[in-house]
């Protein structure tokens, strides 16, 4: 019997994803995880042929902690879930060892076939995810500037580009406004802008957020 540990900060969330796989793939045994340190006692303790990991949960990111299984148990194929969409952390969570991205929003169906992809020693790369890839390919080995950055500040620059403020950042990623004053320095150094509106500006152009 194939063993899922899901890892969600929300146990209605957890809850939906246990019932949805349950009904459609058959019998599957389930483990549970509400934050991230959670996710890594069970991921240590414990053998899984997968896990479903939230990218959003507190104090760290899904991605970071990828990052961590991945050093930690190489095979183990790690699905991510988000509330974002795909063009925003997919390839990323790929090329970080991802076997696949999902958005939240995505019909149960496309859920279950990624899992189901995934169960069966594959990657689930949706049609979104693929076309970014290939988006990515096609610009050869020019390296976008985006990704110069860590997972931690990427996620502060596409809050920043959503029109967040820093306050606003800080007491959603659980973080000191110190800590996000830092990432937000990093982030203009590191590409070279100047402002909050070049930071809107280079992810609306890179089709980063809506």
């Amino acid at each position: 019997m194939k063993r899922i540990l899901v890892a969600d900060d929300h146990a209605i969330v957890r809850k939906g994803l246990k019932e949805t796989l349950a009904e459609e793939l058959g019998p599957l045994r389930f483990g549970e995880a509400g934050n991230n340190q959670q996710v890594l006692d069970m991921v240590w303790k414990e053998e899984w042929d997968l896990v479903m990991l939230d990218i959003n949960m507190e104090q760290r990111s899904g991605l970071e902690v990828l990052q961590e299984i991945r050093k930690a148990r190489p095979k183990l194929p790690v699905l991510i879930l988000s509330m974002y969409p795909v063009e925003e952390f997919g390839v990323r969570a790929l090329k970080l060892g991802a076997a696949g991205y999902i958005s939240k929003q995505s019909a149960p169906e496309e859920l279950v076939a990624a899992v189901r992809s995934v169960l069966g020693g594959g990657r689930y790369i949706s049609a979104a995810l693929a076309d970014r890839l290939a988006a990515d390919a096609q610009r050869g080995s020019e390296k976008p500037l985006h990704q110069t950055l860590s997972t931690r500040e990427y996620q502060v620059m596409l809050m920043i580009a959503r029109g967040k403020s820093l306050k606003e950042i800080a007491a959603e990623l659980s973080l000191s406004a110190k800590t996000v004053g830092t990432y937000h320095t990093r982030i203009l150094e590191k590409m070279a802008l100047n402002n909050d509106i070049q930071i809107t500006r280079y992810a609306l152009l890179n089709k980063l957020v809506d």
